[in-house]
């Protein structure tokens, strides 16, 4: 231990979350870089013009390595390999960027990382209090996975939950009306709200609030003989609205009897020109890519919090609509900017650097993400299971955390690390703060210390590593996803050569860099 702690000291030339910005704007090699290779887009014009105004100076570009090892991490939640950070790295073609990005949408990483954010906001779950039953909660999970992977234009996947009827076990849009924790109206529209609208329950007046109960008033729900199978439908026995129905944008929508009122209330939240879901999904699209939103938090949108960028965040709605509703145009969008290729170290001590994005924030690694990246890193696998409801649940071993089908199935890790407990649907509910805990964790686990000492890197370096100078190549490519510094060479060298044991100085250099902020950060 003494070793490792030498090492981490060692290792300060690195990110540090708690570091000062510098003073000068200066190339801080490997993280930045000095010049941009793709125009500015309406993004950026948008962007630097705000950042000019308030006086804060935009962070330099990031260097590709930076570049690789973010897009993977912010667009499939996995951690690039040796082989892909290498490619990246020698490619030559002034595009490689956008092309990375496009090769990205193809992966079956990209559908199970999306299903993912999907599966929080919709608390896909087979447990207390939400009770959608473990087959249930895996239908619906397919269906999300789906539809990311088919890239289902939003409109019609949300026109799809909003107007489902049927098994919950045959048609798996019908959980989204029993992912709620009451089946009173109020409560059906407060997650209508929540998930497509982006408004909390408690910005709508009690008005507001009955007025969008309305059109969930009549849904349904009756048991059949199959264990644990549930029909959500119109029910046409219960009362139908008399008078038309206000709605938040002052039209008056009248409630045809004969009508499921659910339809209606589709049809005017997905007309073009209604700004609630184009600008909550332009919104969430930003929050997830950048860690922050134009409107923050993310899903508390109301008159009083208005966003940071109002020109920035109408052109992405009106691009998500112009395009139809196709997400990835937006992530094309913000991916290919400049902004978003910003290097995370700010050039000044402008308190408002980050609101403003002048520069990438460095945020922790969601608890999902950072345990597939240790068990890639290492070659290790995890346990995933849920031991109730009936009947148990137990993943194959190797199983990625991001394609976990049901927020029950889970592990001690995760746990620890911040994993949603998508009881509400709300964003919040993801906790990535750093703690104590998970640091002690990281540094005396025996977790740790086992994947390490079982990590196939570590039978590699031991059977033909080769010189110092190729071994930090190996472990910086495969754990921090960047070639060391002639100054972490160095320092892997003095490493091994004052360790009496060289597996033990091994298991020291991999466990002092997986404790690094820049493996525990996106960066």
């Amino acid at each position: 231990m003494k070793v490792l702690a030498s090492i981490l000291v060692g290792l300060s030339v690195g990110l540090s979350l708690a570091a000062s910005p510098p003073a000068v704007s200066m190339p801080l090699d490997p993280f930045e870089t000095s010049s941009f290779s793709l125009p500015p887009s309406r993004i950026d014009a948008l962007i630097f013009a705000r950042l000019a105004k308030d006086g804060v100076t935009p962070a330099l570009p990031c260097s590709d390595a930076v570049f690789v090892r973010r897009v993977f991490l912010d667009v499939i939640g996995t951690l690039p390999t040796s082989d892909e950070v290498n490619a990246f790295l020698t490619e030559k073609a002034s595009d490689k960027r956008a092309k990375l990005l496009e090769a990205l949408f193809t992966r079956d990483e990209f559908a199970d990382f999306w299903a993912l954010k999907w599966g929080d906001l919709l608390r896909v779950k087979a447990e207390f209090p939400i009770n959608l039953w473990p087959n249930p909660a895996q239908a619906y999970h397919r269906l999300l996975r789906t539809c990311v992977r088919d890239n289902l234009p939003l409109d019609r996947f949300a026109r799809g939950l909003l107007t489902a009827a049927g098994s919950n076990m045959r048609v798996p849009q019908a959980n989204f009306f029993r992912a709620v924790q009451s089946r009173e109206p109020r409560a059906l529209a407060a997650a209508v709200s929540l998930a497509f609208m982006g408004v909390r329950q408690e910005s709508w007046t009690p008005a507001e609030l009955d007025s969008l109960s309305v059109f969930f008033s009549r849904v349904g729900y009756k048991s059949t003989r199959e264990w644990k199978e549930e029909i959500v439908f119109f029910d046409e026995d219960k009362p139908a609205a008399k008078a038309p129905v206000k709605m938040p944008d002052g039209q008056l929508l009248t409630l045809p009897p004969e009508r499921d009122p659910r339809a209606v209330f589709a049809d005017w939240l997905l007309q073009p020109n209604n700004p609630w879901f184009a600008r909550n999904l332009a919104n969430r699209a930003w929050y997830w890519l950048l860690g922050r939103g134009l409107i923050q938090e993310p899903d508390d949108i109301r008159k009083d919090n208005p966003p940071s960028h109002p020109e920035l965040l109408a052109y992405l709605e009106k691009e998500l609509v112009s395009h139809g509703y196709d997400m990835r145009h937006l992530f094309r969008l913000i991916v290919n900017s400049r902004t978003y290729q910003l290097s995370c170290i700010p050039t000044d001590a402008n308190p408002r650097t980050l609101e403003l994005f002048g520069a990438y924030p460095i945020r922790r690694l969601d608890a999902e993400v950072l345990i597939d990246a240790i068990c890639a890193v290492t070659g290790t696998s995890e346990t995933y299971s849920s031991v109730i409801p009936e009947p148990f649940t137990f993943l194959p071993e190797g199983s990625r955390a991001i394609g976990l089908p049901d927020g029950s199935i889970s592990s001690s890790f995760l746990e620890l690390f911040g994993r949603p407990s998508r009881d509400s649907g709300l964003e919040a509910e993801r906790n990535s703060s750093p703690s104590p805990a998970q640091r002690r964790h990281f540094l005396n686990s025996s977790q740790i210390r086992g994947k390490i000492e079982q990590s196939s890197i570590l039978r590699k370096l031991l059977r033909n590593g080769g010189a110092p100078n190729n071994i930090a190549n190996q472990l910086y490519t495969a754990i921090l996803c960047r070639p060391p510094t002639a100054g972490e060479v160095t320092l892997v060298r003095e490493t091994l050569s004052a360790a009496p044991n060289r597996k033990e100085a091994l298991i020291d250099l991999t466990w002092a860099l997986l404790n690094t902020s820049e493996f525990l950060c996106r960066h």
